[in-house]
């Protein structure tokens, strides 16, 4: 089997966010003549691949899409961007409180801006927000679910898991209420019944119920509890391949041009 690189962009400075933060870039497949892929952007970067950056351990998410690709299905390249440290729930949450300053509009900014843009110019990737998801767990799912609906423009599918919508008195769901469905919207939708004694999972089936009732349908929105799940990167790491699965099962008849051919940024054995 090939090897499977893992491209490292960066470090990037965020305008108003101290610090700076590495971009990693996975493809699911090499070369100059492969189609436009779907792509996945995932906050908590440093979750997303190897045990080694977390400090709970990795999804391995790469070995996921692997596989996909492996099997002849449509695999995203994944863009993992790392939080800011001290500054994560800062910039992850998408109103004030509960410690967060609600700066996720801020980064969603810098996200469109020049990290979408990047990603598009030196990978193989589709250029349409239906092309292009977001996705997260924890404040990083629900960071997804505002992010989708804030930028449907950019991003055209979410992946939400073990979602924090209990943040800022669960402003959320006012929020969402408040905004049209987006067009072409796909969502995952994920909790553990093991979580904060079920309450995680009790306010995504609300909001998965809220979502149906908006129009969202077994095509569109998935919805997985887990009765064994835990709040931790081990049962999000195996949920995700499902989650992976659904997000771009409908990619496949879709690609379209827009695809740099050359791969650019430092590279990591995967």
């Amino acid at each position: 089997m090939a090897e499977h690189i893992i491209y490292l962009l960066g470090p990037y400075r965020i305008p108003g966010f101290r610090g700076e933060r590495n971009v990693r870039v996975y493809l699911p497949s090499e070369g100059a003549h492969a189609a436009p892929s779907p792509v996945l952007f995932l906050f908590d970067g440093q979750n997303v691949f190897h045990d080694d950056p977390s400090y709970s351990g990795g999804w391995h998410l790469h070995e996921a899409v692997r596989d996909l690709s492996d099997r002849g299905q449509v695999a995203p390249v994944l863009v993992g961007i790392d939080h800011g440290g001290s500054e994560r729930l800062t910039e992850l949450s998408p109103f004030p409180g509960d410690g967060g300053e609600g700066r996720l509009d801020d980064f969603l900014g810098w996200l469109a801006s020049e990290i979408v843009p990047a990603v598009r110019e030196r990978f193989p990737v589709r250029r349409d927000a239906a092309g292009t998801a977001i996705g997260g767990s924890s404040m990083g799912g629900l960071a997804a679910l505002y992010a989708h609906f804030r930028r449907p423009d950019v991003l055209g599918a979410a992946l939400c898991m073990s979602p924090s919508l209990w943040f800022a008195e669960r402003k959320i769901f006012d929020v969402i209420a408040s905004q049209p469905v987006p067009p072409g919207s796909r969502l995952y939708v994920d909790a553990g019944a093991q979580e904060d004694g079920g309450s995680v999972l009790r306010d995504a089936a609300r909001l998965v119920e809220h979502l149906r009732e908006r129009g969202y349908g077994e095509s569109n929105l998935r919805f997985c509890p887990d009765e064994d799940g835990t709040h931790s990167e081990d049962a999000w790491r195996r949920r995700a391949p499902g989650a992976l699965q659904f997000l771009f099962a409908e990619a496949a008849g879709e690609r379209q041009g827009g695809g740099a051919g050359g791969a650019e940024g430092s590279q990591q054995a995967a």
